[in-house]
């Protein structure tokens, strides 16, 4: 069994996929109208937009403040320093480490999705 797929919702495609481009130093590809896909370590990350795509709102939806989407990253500063400017809400005073050893931090991005970058040589998987 493998993950191969994130969707995150987004209002306005343009400016999601120009923020994940940013965040993830990657262009990604535009699939539909309403959906552009980032190669994140073989798993996809699908930003959607269900209005722009002609799926209409159909009562919205949201993660849970606590469910976030988490990516390792190489240089957790630098991925730090593009979240702020990318417009991402930086939780918990920016770069923590976990009592199991992870270097993080969480933030929120600019569509209200809870995401965590961790330093690729800190993550835990149990």
């Amino acid at each position: 069994m493998k993950l191969y797929r994130v969707i995150l919702p987004v209002r306005g495609i343009d400016r999601a996929a120009a923020i994940y481009a940013e965040l993830l130093q990657v262009p990604g590809t535009r699939v539909s109208s309403g959906r552009h896909y980032f190669n994140c370590g073989g798993t996809t990350l699908a930003c959607y937009d269900p209005e722009a795509d002609g799926d209409g709102e159909l009562g919205g939806w949201r993660h849970h403040p606590n469910q976030y989407v988490y990516f390792a990253v190489g240089d957790l500063e630098a991925t730090l320093q593009r979240a702020e400017r990318a417009g991402c809400a930086i939780l918990a005073s920016g770069i923590q480490t976990m009592p199991w050893g992870e270097r993080m931090f969480w933030a929120v991005d600019p569509f209200g999705n809870p995401i965590s970058f961790v330093d690729e040589r800190t993550v835990f998987t149990g």
